[in-house]
């Protein structure tokens, strides 16, 4: 009884120094961490866990619901792509065709209005908001200096990174972007209560401007960006230039730091793939929606072609791909959620579920296009 009493008097005060160091060492954010991820089995972020976090409402307007094409779901997917589905764990899968949905599959509980965390699908949006701040006159170009917006970015290295450093991942900023490891910066920003007080204290050691380097805190700094520019919080600025325009079919919610706080700018508006194809169709069409140029048509097409040579797969927010001797461009999100777009074919497809196939969309374009081809042979 005695030795249990000791054992018990040690193990509370041991727990207790060492959650007072995670404090005293910054690294508190951990506590948070092991709540939300590994107490529920997981060793990263997963697809519902934004329901373990404050979220701000991304409101609709009046729904425009997507027409359904004429052969709507009489294809049959091939065995290629329900085993994908089966072995990564898809939840959503829809193919727009011709400006209608042709084929859409849900899984598990999932259904078409089902939410789900989009991940880092969020930095398109970031992208297009940024867009949409300058056609308004928020932003002056893509030139415009970060540190216009903050002082602690107008000195050194620094003082040359833009605004479009930002979005085509090119700020030279000092950042981890490892997301399996606790002690990396994105894994702190992803639990952080502060992310503005965060990003403020991130160092920019390398030139800006001069090469690509894929870093979620490009991102997040945008997003603050805009936030200023604006006056407005980013679900707000969501919500009126794009979610009511698109004729979203429900509210999305967007994931905070801490209750009323800032939107994690970098990732995690839920949402379902009738939404996200909304946005692949927006930027298929140059910014054009039903006669209204949400987007300016310029911006659209430089944001998905390569900038820079070291990063010829991504544009500004816009994975790029040549597949098939294909101009292909995206959003992708951790896991393997995605928004593909294929202009030369008029085809969208959305994808959403739990674990990645490496970041590897073409085994699912395969898969789609054998699907068409089984449905003109029919």
């Amino acid at each position: 009884m005695k030795f249990i009493k000791r054992f018990l008097k040690w193990f509370v005060i041991l727990f207790t120094l060492l959650i007072v160091s995670l404090y005293i060492f910054g690294y508190d954010y951990l506590i948070t961490a092991v709540r939300v991820t590994y107490l529920n089995g997981h060793t990263t972020a997963f697809l519902d866990d934004y329901t373990e976090f404050e979220n701000r409402t991304v409101q609709s307007g009046t729904h425009q619901p997507w027409p359904e094409h004429v052969n709507y779901n009489k294809a049959k997917q091939v065995k290629e792509l329900e085993a994908l589905h089966e072995e990564y764990g898809t939840v959503g899968f829809l193919i727009v065709k011709n400006d209608s949905i042709w084929f859409e599959q849900y899984y598990e509980d999932y259904h078409k209005t089902s939410r789900s965390n989009s991940f880092s699908m969020a930095k398109s949006m970031i992208s297009a908001m940024l867009g949409k701040a300058i056609m308004e006159g928020h932003i002056k170009s893509l030139d415009q200096p970060v540190g216009d917006f903050f002082p602690e970015f107008s000195k050194g290295k620094a003082a040359k990174m833009t605004v479009g450093d930002l979005s085509s991942m090119a700020s030279g900023m000092n950042w981890d972007e490892r997301y399996y490891s606790p002690f990396s910066v994105t894994t702190e920003a992803y639990f952080s209560e502060d992310l503005r007080a965060l990003m403020k204290t991130i160092e920019i050691t390398e030139e800006p401007g001069q090469s690509y380097e894929y870093l979620s805190g490009n991102t997040q700094l945008l997003g603050m960006v805009i936030e200023k520019a604006t006056g407005k919080k980013l679900s707000n600025y969501l919500s009126e230039k794009f979610w009511k325009p698109l004729g979203m079919n429900d509210d999305a919610i967007w994931q905070l730091d801490r209750e009323d706080g800032m939107e994690k700018a970098y990732c995690c508006v839920a949402s379902n793939v009738r939404n996200f194809a909304k946005f692949g169709k927006l930027y298929k069409d140059s910014g054009n929606w039903k006669g209204n140029q949400i987007l300016d048509s310029s911006f659209v097409q430089l944001s998905v072609q390569s900038k820079y040579p070291d990063g010829e797969n991504y544009g500004y927010g816009f994975w790029l791909s040549d597949y098939l001797d294909k101009d292909i461009f995206y959003m992708r999100g951790h896991l393997g959620q995605y928004t593909v777009v294929i202009p030369e074919d008029n085809l969208i497809f959305v994808r959403l579920g739990h674990r990645a196939h490496i970041d590897n969309i073409e085994p699912y374009i395969d898969g789609i296009y054998q699907m068409l081809e089984n449905d003109t042979k029919n």
